[in-house]
């Protein structure tokens, strides 16, 4: 079932969860970097440089930039695809289901205290 929710309050969720992601002291993901982080965990694989690329609709540089900075944070990997050496694949780490967890966590928490 769909929850209704005015503009204002889903500018308030938007705005208190981004709050609270800044004030925990951890690493902040960029929006491009959050994009790329929920299409691996959300969307089923195989994902890749190239198809990231095209879904975000930004250059593969741009997409390989955000990975190198979620890769040395841990919350995703990449691998050459066996089965095509030119495709890179994406992969999902420990660290990055655990980031989505605690995001979805967090996110369940600000909803509910926003007056409906």
């Amino acid at each position: 079932m769909p929850i209704e929710i005015r503009p204002s309050q889903a500018l308030k969720l938007w705005h208190d969860v981004t709050l609270a992601l800044v004030k925990d002291g951890d690493q902040d993901l960029t929006a491009r970097q959050t994009t790329i982080l929920l299409t691996v965990y959300l969307e089923p694989p195989p994902h890749s440089v190239r198809g990231l690329a095209k879904k975000l609709g930004v250059t593969k540089p741009a997409i390989t930039r955000a990975l190198d900075t979620m890769g040395r944070m841990k919350l995703l990997d990449r691998r050459r695809d066996d089965a095509d050496r030119r495709n890179v694949v994406i992969l999902r780490t420990v660290e990055g289901a655990l980031h989505l967890e605690r995001l979805a966590d967090l996110v369940v928490e600000k909803a509910a205290e926003l007056r409906l």
